[in-house]
């Protein structure tokens, strides 16, 4: 059981594994019972100072884990208010019985005002909303927020989709949120991850066989257990060609720190050896910086052509400083049969004719686009302003068109494989959002890329590193200090 917190199921997924708890024989209604009970448990442990516990019931399944909450909070002696969305006689099955086993009375959601000393525990809708929220509860959304009383939330936030993390309408933004057995997307997708507060998962005793057999698989964490399988092993009889030789392009010569930012960065995630590929006019400006990469000067895809005669050479970054512009793309078109990291602006020069990138790139994958939301607009806009989608939905859309690994950056980056895989990361501190920093993990992906791992895990694995490199540094720092932290896996 262990593992089951980790996992991420959709609400849908999570409405199947209920079901088939239910016709496997286990009694849905004790399910519910000790929903409930482990709601009161973590109101009366996070807020004992309490006044008044103003419980908010829903008409589902998520407003009976509510009145279960409220009759265990009243037998515990605690001072208990129960308001209720709709009428509550309409209930049906678990949730019926739930608001049966209470005694307390309640009223309509329209009348609860917010009072000093209230701890609100939402049970209105839980994850699975899939429409915005009624004015009555999203004016009492306002009040509670206005009034400043912390909310406990059961399985997530009222007004949060549990697929996408969006908010529908309004949404409460909790101090702490009770779920079970696993978490949704939503828990981790901005700007549920904010809403959530503190989140806790509760066992309440579903089996692991069930959830496991309902869980597609498709969408988890960005941790190590998705792609340390595919790490290279250490050796000790190994040389640098065998860990790699990662080719980074540069700007012209005012434009040189980026592409050097990527060079480090690749060299310290354990590429054997590293070459900045530079204009002749940008020769000079990068030769004073550097000592462990190496450089060569290329001035056209001619050029490059010949250079890759050498067939060690497979993997590349180009973007960063690089420019937009016709050149891009004709280097790009020469490394069509590489291993490539396609960032900044080699990402915008494609961005009038983005299938002209995509058909370069077919077979097995290896491209991984690295674009934040603007470029993720530029190259997928049908996709970027699909309003129905989650960041999850597009970024794998965008991926089985482009048939590539997407990086979609972001306080929450999800990585996505043509597959249909996705992950969602969350080790990333805010303070990495700075000038440099996305060199830095192109760098890291094409570090990971060079020593063989596959484009969605390299893409998976360097996001991760990148993150833990930015907890390293701290807060105020620079992309030189960012890159400085990098540490091979």
């Amino acid at each position: 059981m262990s593992d089951l917190p980790e996992l991420l199921l959709t609400p849908a997924e999570m409405a199947a594994v209920d079901a088939a708890a239910a016709a496997s024989g286990i009694d849905s209604f004790g399910l519910m019972e000790r929903a409930g009970a482990a709601v009161a448990a973590a109101a009366l442990r996070l807020h004992p100072g309490s006044l008044r516990f103003v419980v908010l019931c829903g008409p589902g399944n998520n407003g009976g884990d509510a009145y279960v909450a409220a009759r265990h909070l009243q037998e515990s002696g605690a001072a208990v208010a129960l308001f209720h969305l709709g009428d509550p006689s309409r209930l049906k099955g678990d949730a019926a019985r739930a608001r049966s086993g209470c005694a307390l009375e309640g009223r309509e959601l329209r009348l609860y005002q917010p009072s000093t000393g209230d701890v609100v525990i939402d049970g209105l809708f839980g994850a699975g909303l899939g429409r915005e929220v009624p004015e009555d509860a999203r004016a009492l959304i306002r009040r509670v927020t206005e009034a400043g009383i912390p909310v406990l939330a059961i399985d997530l936030p009222s007004g949060l989709d549990g697929r996408t993390g969006k908010v529908l309408g309004a949404a409460f933004r909790a101090h702490n949120t009770v779920t079970f057995m696993t978490r949704k997307p939503g828990h981790l997708l901005m700007p549920g991850r904010e809403l959530c507060g503190d989140l806790q998962v509760f066992d309440i005793g579903i089996p692991a066989r069930i959830i496991r057999a309902e869980a597609s698989g498709l969408i988890a964490e960005n941790t190590p257990d998705p792609w340390k399988g595919v790490l290279p092993a250490e050796q000790l009889e190994t040389h640098k060609y065998k860990r790699g030789h990662l080719v980074v392009f540069s700007g012209e010569a005012d434009k040189t720190g980026a592409a050097r930012m990527s060079a480090i960065s690749g060299l310290k995630a354990g590429a054997g050896l590293v070459t900045i590929a530079a204009p002749r006019a940008a020769m000079a400006a990068n030769a004073a910086h550097l000592t462990a990469v190496m450089l060569h000067a290329v001035d056209d895809e001619a050029e490059l052509e010949d250079w890759l005669s050498d067939r060690r050479m497979q993997t590349f970054i180009l973007g960063p400083g690089f420019g937009v512009s016709a050149r891009a793309r004709g280097f790009v078109k020469v490394l069509a049969e590489r291993r490539l990291v396609l960032d900044a602006d080699g990402i915008s020069s494609f961005k009038d004719d983005p299938e002209q990138l995509y058909e370069l790139f077919r077979g097995e994958p290896r491209l991984v686009l690295t674009p934040h939301e603007g470029e993720f607009s530029r190259l997928f806009p049908d996709i970027g302003a699909d309003e129905t989608l989650g960041k999850v939905d597009k970024a794998v859309a965008a991926a089985r068109r482009a048939n590539a690994a997407i990086v979609y950056k972001g306080a929450d980056t999800v990585i996505a494989s043509p597959d249909g895989r996705a992950l969602i990361n969350t080790n990333a501190p805010v303070w990495l959002a700075t000038a440099g920093s996305g060199d830095v993990l192109a760098g890291i992906i094409g570090g990971l890329l060079a020593q063989g791992l596959p484009a969605f895990e390299a893409a998976a694995a360097g996001v991760w590193l990148h993150g833990e490199a930015g907890r390293r540094a701290g807060k105020g720092l620079t992309a030189e200090e960012l890159a400085a932290e990098v540490l091979p896996l």
